[in-house]
């Protein structure tokens, strides 16, 4: 029967035990000079040889020829411990065996003598399952156990152990393994199982396993069920890692504040039956190595990403700021604990994203700093790929807006798609005074506008202190501004005035609009009405007239 790699390559001396010289040493010297506790508790992360350690150290305790502390693995006791014939060492589940009867049991076989060994050893593995209960009726033995008996007591939970067990064991540390020596070690592996595996895959694999050999091992064992020469490609496709420019766009859409395109993605994805939690975990990783190359000189050695994945995170973490960054992460936690808590998880997650998307809608601390850092910076937000700028689409040469024509102090609003002044344009083309006003008559409130006049403060004072008791309106691809004195219209007259109104526009609503008056409609005057002058003109001979 085959045997998985984890269990095949597992240390069978301390001298094996790969990145935890702390433990390892300390352990030797103990038994090299005859000073064995009665009692060890082995706490640290999964699959960093806690377990492994527990059982060299049993064997080293009642080996007939130890060797510098190491068990010899050749006399009969380790023989015997190693195929489990030897029944003086006892391994207990405390997931299982948790509750009072399992350790009154365990306290009544302690007081029996060894049948092969010198001493009895209990290993005790996830020992923070334990009751309150069991706990108790373990203080006693723990504390003063017979001679011939020793506990070893391991857990990934310690902070879960009442303080009565932490003081009655000598306590070991055990690291997350640093990704070169895991390297080191799959690569040694690899050439003992007839295969080769190239440096950066072992290292990516040495990444994705967070410290854990274990967990490394059970990565090289899948990859090698694809290839006897591990490559890095094998190890993307092994792990999953390939399809996730998701990430990169949904990033994207936070950054251009488009939550259509976010929605639409999310969409996709529940279509091709993406669980939502687990998207929502895989984009707060995304938003994490983008805070983590935000900040870090060196972050290399912390994210679990191909050289050109690794690449095209830098290159976005340069696009967002840190602010957003922080903010989608606490956003995306957040929904993460609302969805174990039984909330639908689409909704959930497309209400997150839109509040990433519009920062406005949401009042959390994260989502109010990012807004002040648009204020502060002037850095408004790109446009949406949904919702393109015709300013863009014109040519360089036409994209300066000209001078207004006439003396009224009002920058007259430019036909869309055409940047030249009106004496330019054709004498088919509609003049700019029609043009107002055919957009007035669709023409609806800016509600976003006092927030606009806070935000054109950081650009300049005199401009937002002569709007102040303006309005705005939205007419397509205009914004009407209705001032209530020709100051405002006059600053507005010069190109770098109409580009700072233009970017404090697009950092609150996120779209770039071209600018023009809004001239309320003029009412018709009784004396320029036919029918009106020929009513006076009869009143004024004595006719009586009837209006309706």
């Amino acid at each position: 029967m085959y045997q998985v790699l984890y269990r095949k390559w597992r240390p069978k001396s301390f001298s094996d035990v790969v990145g935890q010289p702390q433990v390892t040493e300390t352990l030797k010297n103990e038994l090299t000079s005859g000073r064995v506790a009665h009692a060890y508790l082995f706490t640290g992360s999964r699959g960093t040889g806690k377990t492994t350690c527990a059982k060299i150290l049993a064997k080293a305790v009642n080996c007939l020829n130890p060797k510098d502390g190491d068990p010899c693995g050749e006399c009969e006791i380790c023989r015997g411990i190693d195929d489990g014939s030897v029944m003086d060492i006892v391994e207990i589940d405390a997931a299982s065996n948790n509750g009072v009867d399992s350790i009154r049991t365990l306290r009544e076989e302690a007081n029996f003598t060894p049948a092969a060994a010198k001493y009895r050893v209990y290993i005790i593995d996830e020992v923070h399952m334990l009751s309150v209960g069991a706990f108790n009726a373990l203080l006693k033995t723990l504390e003063e156990p017979p001679a011939h008996v020793i506990f070893i007591l391991a857990t990934t939970e310690v902070h879960k152990l009442p303080a009565t067990i932490l003081s009655r064991c000598q306590r070991f540390d055990f690291h997350r393994i640093p990704p070169q020596e895991i390297a080191e070690r799959l690569t040694y592996v690899a050439e003992h199982e007839d295969a080769s595996i190239e440096p950066q895959a072992a290292l990516l694999i040495a990444r994705l396993a967070d410290g854990a050999l274990r967990d490394a091992l059970s990565i090289l064992d899948q990859c090698f069920g694809r290839a006897k020469t591990v490559t890095e490609d094998v190890v993307v496709e092994t792990a999953g890692l390939v399809g996730r420019n998701h990430l990169f766009e949904l990033a994207d859409a936070v950054r251009r504040q488009d939550s259509a395109t976010a929605l639409e993605m999310i969409d996709r994805l529940h279509a091709s039956s993406k669980d939502m939690a687990r998207l929502c975990e895989e984009l707060s990783s995304h938003f994490r190595s983008l805070m983590l190359i935000k900040t870090m000189k060196e972050p290399r050695s912390l994210l679990a990403v191909t050289d050109s994945e690794y690449g095209e995170l830098t290159e976005q973490s340069r696009a967002i700021s840190i602010e957003t960054i922080l903010h989608a992460i606490d956003a995306l936690q957040a929904t993460l604990e609302k969805m174990f808590r039984g909330g639908d998880r689409r909704v959930e997650f497309e209400l997150a994203m839109i509040r990433l998307c519009s920062p406005r809608l949401d009042t959390s601390a994260q989502a109010l700093l990012r807004r002040i850092e648009a204020l502060e910076h002037g850095a408004p937000p790109q446009r949406t790929a949904a919702m393109p700028s015709r300013r863009a689409a014109a040519p360089a040469a036409q994209r300066e807006e000209p001078e207004p024509p006439d003396a009224s102090g009002c920058p007259e609003a430019p036909v869309p798609g055409d940047m030249e002044t009106p004496q330019k344009r054709p004498a088919s083309s509609a003049e700019p005074e029609q043009v107002i006003g055919e957009l007035k008559a669709g023409a609806e409130q800016l509600t976003e506008w006092p927030e606009i006049v806070q935000a054109l403060k950081s650009y300049s004072h005199t401009v937002a202190a002569a709007f102040n008791g303006s309005t705005a309106y939205l007419s397509g691809e205009y914004v009407l501004i209705d001032a209530p004195n020709e100051i405002a219209f006059k600053l507005l007259r010069k190109p770098e005035q109409r580009e700072n109104m233009r970017k404090a526009i697009q950092q609150v609503t996120g779209r770039t609009y071209n600018l023009g008056p809004y001239r309320k409609p003029k009412k018709d005057s009784p004396e320029d009405d036919p029918l009106a002058q020929l009513a006076q003109k009869a009143e004024n001979q004595g006719i009586p007239v009837e209006t309706k």
